[in-house]
């Protein structure tokens, strides 16, 4: 892998729309260089053998049956709201139509 240059790093700063003074190109240039240096040595430990997975350990979703439980209805729900249309809360209105 070649060494990153400045105006590497000056090039990218401008694709990302970031104003990087003199100074922090300068930084950068070492800060991003490390960080390929990682992904790099991250890249040679990668082997053909090895499955690719999100986590390093197995997931398992937790979740309860979907069954159908009593409830209130409309009526009480509603009892003691300040307002209500078509058996709804009513509330008012916060955003403009347009």
């Amino acid at each position: 892998m070649s060494a990153l240059s400045r105006d590497d790093v000056a090039h990218l700063a401008g694709l990302a729309r970031i104003d990087l003074s003199d100074a922090e190109l300068d930084r950068m240039v070492g800060e991003l260089g490390v960080i390929l240096e990682s992904v790099a040595k991250v890249q040679e430990v990668a082997a053909d053998d090895i499955e690719p997975m999100s986590h390093p350990l197995p997931i398992t979703n937790v979740t309860r049956p979907d069954e159908v439980r009593p409830s209130l209805g409309a009526e009480v729900a509603l009892a003691m709201a300040p307002a209500q249309e078509q058996e709804r809360f009513s509330v008012p209105r916060i955003l403009a139509e347009d």
